[in-house]
């Protein structure tokens, strides 16, 4: 017999819209995994930029605070000034060495004014307080004013990079007993000098304006020669890069015609933002040192090699704001009687603007933090003079921020790496600011349509 069919058909619950099947189920708790992974990866990269910072922040927090000692010191004539003729041609010939015996003289007499006894403390461990950086000081203020001589002046010296470490946590009574440099011995003294108003830690302003210094003296080191020379370099990118990469863009995208040679010049464009910085200083060591002959070290050399690297990385964004514009606004502006370079000048241009200014700042800021194409080029030199003025500063020898954390590094006193992670917070300052700029334009100039 037959079935009928409604007995033939299994019996199915009716579908409804408020309960979820299996499937829906499956690809709900896909869809919350997958935000799950976005949340995880973001809050890891968070820690990950908290953990850099932080690591930064308090290696290098120390960079900017200096340890001086305040004495009195007898600048005896017969020492600085044996002709006593008080002429500073004369008196230029006294070496540092002397200038050296004479502040070890006033550091001791210090030492024996305040009645500091220490047992096993050696008159080595005395002279070693200041550092060697402070007989050049009282040098370079004498010779600036002869008349000092004869009198008792009080001086704020440096003091030893051992002990300007231990009242910043970086040397300690253990660390000292196997230093070479320093002894628990000396340490007691500065303590005790510091409980007495001698010694004090402040800012240190000379970590922004002096050069740097040898390897034996990193208390005395600064990146005063590196930031005039990143912004040398920043002023020659500017005033290059920009107009061309922003000319290049607007002629590609706007006016030039569709063909082979166009598409050529478009893909060795995107080839060249993909160029390994290193390669962009070996053609600058060829091109700019090699044949042209400028001088090595100097900005101008690091602002026309950053400029071609620049060159890339501004072009692109700025043909993508250019092209984000859409065609409507160019035929209206057609349609009303402008012509082509009307149309893009009077109203394309403006509102790329947001999008041009992000990009050329964002590729100015990358050119300030590039150190392989600078160290190919000798800017890696150790200089002591800061350059002069524009323009002749261009073609002074110089070095850059990047550079000077590269350099710092590699040397072994570890007040050096203090120094360092202090240089990288002054670049980190800049790049900030040049983004906190792009932003702020960004929204200035921005416009809807």
């Amino acid at each position: 017999m037959p079935l009928s069919s409604s007995a033939a058909l299994p019996d199915r619950k009716p579908a409804s819209l408020l309960e979820q099947d299996a499937r829906t189920k499956a690809r709900n708790a896909a869809e919350k995994r997958f935000r799950l992974y976005g949340v995880a990866a973001i809050a890891i990269s968070m820690i990950a930029l908290v953990v850099l910072l932080a690591t930064i922040l308090t290696g290098g927090a120390g960079a900017f605070r200096q340890t001086y000692l305040n004495i009195p010191v007898t600048l005896d004539a017969a020492v600085l000034d044996p002709k006593g003729n008080r002429d500073p041609a004369e008196m230029a010939k006294v070496l540092t060495l002397s200038y050296g015996r004479v502040l070890d003289a006033a550091v001791e007499a210090t030492v024996a004014r305040h009645g500091i006894q220490i047992e096993g403390l050696t008159e080595k461990d005395i002279d070693g307080l200041i550092s060697k950086e402070a007989s050049a000081q009282v040098r370079d203020r004498v010779l600036a004013n002869p008349d000092l001589v004869g009198q008792t002046v009080e001086f704020d010296v440096l003091t030893g990079g051992r002990i300007d470490g231990y009242f910043k946590g970086r040397v300690t009574m253990e660390s000292a007993e196997r230093d070479s440099n320093t002894s628990p011995q000396q340490l007691l003294l500065a303590q005790e000098l510091a409980d007495r108003g001698e010694m004090v830690t402040r800012f240190n302003w000379n970590f922004l304006t002096n050069a740097d210094a040898s390897d034996q003296r990193p208390e005395a080191a600064g990146v005063g020669v590196a930031i005039l020379g990143s912004f040398y370099m920043m002023l020659v990118v500017l005033a290059l890069a920009v107009p061309i990469g922003i000319a290049a863009s607007i002629y590609l995208e706007e006016f030039a015609p569709k063909n082979r040679i166009t598409d050529i010049i478009e893909v060795n464009i995107s080839n060249l933002a993909a160029v390994p910085s290193i390669v962009f200083g070996i053609l600058g060591l060829a091109a700019f040192i090699n044949f042209a002959g400028l001088p090595q070290s100097a900005p101008i050399v690091g602002g026309l090699v950053l400029t071609l690297m620049t060159l890339p990385r501004i072009i692109i964004p700025t043909r993508a704001a250019l092209k984000a514009v859409p065609p409507s606004i160019r035929d209206a502006a057609l349609g009303v009687g402008a012509s082509k370079m009307q149309s893009v000048f009077h109203h394309v241009l403006p509102l790329a603007t947001p999008g041009i200014l992000t990009g050329v700042i964002l590729g100015l800021a990358q050119a300030l933090g590039e150190t392989a194409p600078l160290l190919l080029i000798g800017m890696v030199a150790f200089i002591r003079d800061h350059p002069d003025g524009l323009p002749g500063g261009l073609f002074d020898p110089a070095s850059a921020l990047p550079v000077q954390v590269y350099n710092w590094t590699q040397r072994s006193d570890p007040a050096f790496i203090e120094r360092a992670s202090g240089a990288i917070i002054v670049l980190l300052i800049f790049l900030l600011c040049m983004n906190v700029l792009a932003i702020w334009l960004r929204r200035k100039f921005e416009r809807r349509w």
